[in-house]
Order: structure tokens, then C-alpha cells, then sequence
């Protein structure tokens, strides 16, 4: 079957709507009851498919982690309370004190503090650097930075900068006994498989694009080899707490059935404001995967089908002392942009990642972050061309 027709089905809609509601019931119970101790052993046992407790599975979890695995061509997902919930809770279960992380330098924000600042005080060695380095220098300076790493972790495109790292060529610099996560939020399955790709788990914030109305916080994680989802699930995912509500779900499982349509929508609003934005006399610089001037797009072009609903861009000026002030000003004059943390949205956002999300990094003052909409792409240029005409 086809993505449109997976996000809305699935493989095993029967089983989730035991009464042939259309639409999935809504299973929100903490626990499940057993007709006997022998089913209640037999399920502690793992002899049979019963619901204990929702903390380790649940009806509603369980469609949208089927959902997503097949979307993304994996072979388990579990679901999370919120996308680092799910990136935590992965990393510490691959990792140990003494192994060594790698991971992209450009980051989202509480990835990069989780990594840089949390998992060293477990005894996690972690390294930042750009990881289109690895490929691009010759092979004894690949050497010296690839060896001894167990885990590698980046975003493509990265959040905020748009960088794009070529997953294929990071398998075959990294080899094979490195595990590879890569952060697909930005992308989602529709524009991107990282696992195809050569990636081991790809992590999603639900609560963007896959929600895509902005009403419920979610993380997932979906893997490759089924024989580490009991150790994830139940061995680190229920230990730490970190599970998904089951009516977050159930907004996810129907965020799925529209998908498609909506990154479509996003990527055809994107293409023409990064265009409008690149001509406009105003506009310094503008990341974007779909635009040829676009340092990865032709990475891009390989490993996407389509470009995404994100761009940041720099104002005219940047480095003469008044950027960061004509940056504020901007975005204070914005109308339809709302000024907000988050993205995916059907409504159009803005912000200043160093202000905002990415506080603390090495992230221009300048550097302004959209989450392009579904509103009608030529009101959104309006309000950016009247901002503009206010710097």
C-alpha cells in the first residue's frame, strides 16, 4: 500500500475498532483487567497479546506506533510523552558510561543541552562537529574522527540552520557496528526514510508535523531491528515514565490520515517564500533546502522527495552592529506569523532561534527561523513584505 492509504489504514484497523467505530475509540484507562491469574500469568510470561497497563502498551499507542513503522519502513515503534522523552530515553538505552557519542554541530536546543551537558556527567564521552566533514575530507582525517564512536546522532535538516547530511555516505564513513539515529521532524516519513537511507532509528517530535495542529505533545522512536524493542519499550521506556497518553495518540493516529496532504501544502507554501525572501534586497541569505543557492541541496535533492515547511534566513547588514536589532524589529511587525517556539503547525510561526530555542549556541543573533503554514501563500508573503518595509 501507498502512504496515503497507510496513514489512514494502517495494517490492522479491525483491531483497534472492535465495535467498527470509522473512527478509533479513544481507550483512556491507566489499567486493563485479566478473567483469571492463568491469563495474567500467561501475559506476564509473554504468552499472548493482552494490555496490562497503558504505561507499557495501549490500544491507541499501539495503532500509531504500527502507523509510523510502516510509514517509515521499520520493523517496531514505540511511542513517547514528548520527542525528547524519546531521545533520551533512546540514547540511554544504547549508551554507556565509557562508549562514545557523536553527533551533528547544529542541534535543537534541548538536544544539544541533553548531549553536551547531561550525558557527560553519566560518563558519556560526546563530540560535536559537522558532520558533512567526515565525508567531504579525505579519508585519514575521516579516521581520526570517525573511530571508537558507538553511537552517532544528527538532524537533517537540521533545526535551525537547514543543514543536510548525507545519510548514505555517513553509513559508509561510519560503518556498520556505528548506530546511526537520525531526527526525521522535520522531514517526516513523507519527504524522507532515513532507515532506507542506512540509519538504524530514526526520533520524531509528534508533536510537529506529524500532529500538525499544535494540541499534543508526543515523541517516537522507530527502529530496524525488532529485537531490541522489548528492550527499549519495557526495559527503559516504562522504567523512566516517559510514555505517550493515550488521548495524545489518538490526535496523532488522526494527524496520520491528513499527512501527506499537509506536507505537500507546507512545501508548496516554502518554495515560494524562500524565493520571494532570496530576491528581496533586504535578505542577506536564505537556508533552504529547495533552493539551488542551497549549500546541501543537492544532498537534499538525493535523499528528499520534497524540501520541507521550515526556512531561516539573515537580514541585509549582518555583522555591522545592527542585525540582531533589524532582526527584533521584524519579527515584532510580523501579523499572520505568530511568535512562538515549535513548528509544524497549520499556522505560520516565527522566532529567533538565539533568543528563543537555541539559546547558548553558536546560532546567529540574526538567523530568523519560519514554520511555513497552510494559510494562502500570498497573504503570508504580504505580511512579510510589510515587516520588511518596517526595517
Amino acid at each position: 500500500m501507498k502512504t496515503k492509504t497507510l496513514s489512514i489504514h494502517g495494517k490492522h484497523h479491525k483491531k483497534y475498532s472492535g465495535n467498527k467505530e470509522l473512527a478509533s475509540p479513544i481507550n483512556q484507562t491507566a489499567t486493563f483487567y485479566f478473567d483469571s491469574i492463568e491469563e495474567a500469568e500467561q501475559t506476564f510470561e509473554c504468552k499472548n497479546e493482552q494490555y496490562v497497563y497503558t504505561r507499557g502498551r495501549n490500544p491507541n499507542l499501539e495503532e500509531l506506533e504500527d502507523k509510523i513503522s510502516l510509514l517509515e519502513e521499520g520493523s517496531f515503534a514505540v511511542s513517547f510523552s514528548s520527542g525528547m522523552g524519546a531521545i533520551a530515553t533512546l540514547l540511554m538505552s544504547l549508551l554507556k558510561s565509557g562508549d562514545k557519542l557523536l553527533t551533528h554541530n547544529i542541534l535543537y536546543g534541548s538536544s544539544h543541552n541533553l548531549i553536551s551537558k547531561i550525558l557527560p556527567d553519566y560518563g558519556i564521552e560526546t563530540n560535536m562537529m559537522d558532520l558533512r566533514d567526515l565525508y567531504n575530507n579525505n579519508s585519514d582525517t575521516v579516521g581520526k574522527r570517525g573511530a571508537g564512536y558507538k553511537v552517532v546522532y544528527l538532524e537533517t535538516p537540521a533545526n535551525p540552520t537547514l543543514d543536510i547530511v548525507d545519510i548514505r555516505e555517513l553509513r559508509r564513513v561510519m560503518g556498520e557496528d556505528v548506530v546511526i539515529i537520525v531526527d526525521n521532524t522535520f522531514a517526516t516519513p513523507i519527504l524522507q526514510q532515513p532507515l532506507l537511507l542506512g540509519a538504524d532509528f530514526v526520533v520524531h517530535s509528534a508533536t510537529k508535523y506529524i500532529g500538525g495542529h499544535g494540541d499534543a505533545i508526543g515523541g517516537l522512536v522507530v527502529g530496524k531491528n525488532k529485537d531490541f524493542e522489548a528492550t527499549l519499550r519495557f526495559g527503559y521506556m516504562c522504567e523512566f515514565g516517559t510514555a505517550m497518553a493515550p488521548f495524545n495518540a489518538w490526535l496523532f493516529n488522526r494527524g496520520l490520515k491528513t499527512l501527506e496532504y499537509r506536507m505537500k501544502g507546507h512545501c508548496q507554501n516554502a518554495i515560494f517564500i524562500a524565493k520571494y525572501l532570496e530576491t528581496h534586497f533586504k535578505v542577506g541569505k536564505v537556508y533552504y533546502p529547495g533552493l539551488s543557492s542551497f549549500e546541501d541541496h543537492n544532498i537534499a535533492k538525493k535523499q528528499m522527495k520534497y524540501f520541507g515547511g521550515m526556512i531561516s534566513f539573515e537580514l541585509e547588514g549582518d555583522g555591522n552592529g545592527t542585525g540582531d536589532y533589524k532582526a527584533i524589529k521584524l519579527v515584532d511587525n510580523l501579523k499572520l506569523f505568530k511568535i512562538a517556539v515549535s513548528l509544524g503547525d497549520t499556522e505560520s510561526l516565527v522566532e529567533i532561534p538565539a533568543i528563543m530555542t537555541h539559546r547558548g549556541q553558536d546560532i546567529s543573533p540574526t538567523l530568523i527561523r519560519l514554520s511555513i503554514g497552510l494559510e494562502d501563500v500570498e497573504d503570508l508573503i504580504e505580511d512579510l513584505a510589510q515587516a520588511l518595509e518596517t526595517i
